[in-house]
């Protein structure tokens, strides 16, 4: 995979996503307009068992639960296999199907590689992977698999719990 420094830069020594369309947001969202906050990445695939079962769900609870602070939870739809039945109107039936609440966006596929963009970008090794980002742009956790709903909110406590940076420079 390539180098996180030589892709587009978002925030901080973060990536910017490669989103080709969004679901359940009006406003298109950038990594680099949301220092400040910290931001839950949830890269899932729909036809991802580990995804369906655990890893969705616990980002819906995290958009739910923490909606009242700062935190901004955004999934990231990275098809790396099955394309042709993983499609943005599949997508939409099944965050129609399962109530997802939470801005969802379409990776987008790599142009040289198999992989999509966003997966790429920050080094994914499959789905569910969630990536945690601090207030100053810098990741705090970067998680592969099924992660405990207890420590996953411990991590985005303590991010909440961070100073806001003084100075934004994107």
């Amino acid at each position: 995979m390539n180098d996180i420094s030589r892709e587009p830069q978002g925030i901080g020594s973060v990536p910017e996503l490669a989103v080709s369309q969004w679901f359940n947001t009006e406003t298109p969202f950038t990594l680099a307009g949301l220092l400040g906050r910290p931001v839950l990445i949830h890269a899932f695939q729909m036809l991802c068992p580990g995804c369906v079962a655990h890893g969705t769900p616990q980002a819906e609870r995290a958009h739910r639960l923490f909606r009242n602070t700062d935190l901004q939870v955004i999934g990231v739809h990275t098809v790396f296999e099955h394309h042709a039945a993983m499609t943005p109107v599949s997508l939409e039936a099944f965050i129609h199907e399962y109530r997802l609440t939470f801005p969802i966006g379409v990776d987008q596929p790599g142009a040289k590689s198999p992989m999509p963009v966003s997966m790429e970008r920050f080094q994914m090794r499959g789905t569910p992977t969630s990536i945690l980002i601090g207030r100053d742009g810098t990741i705090r956790h970067h998680g592969f698999g099924q992660e405990e709903d207890m420590a996953l909110g411990a991590m985005i406590s303590s991010a909440l719990s961070e100073a806001r940076p003084t100075t934004i420079s994107a």
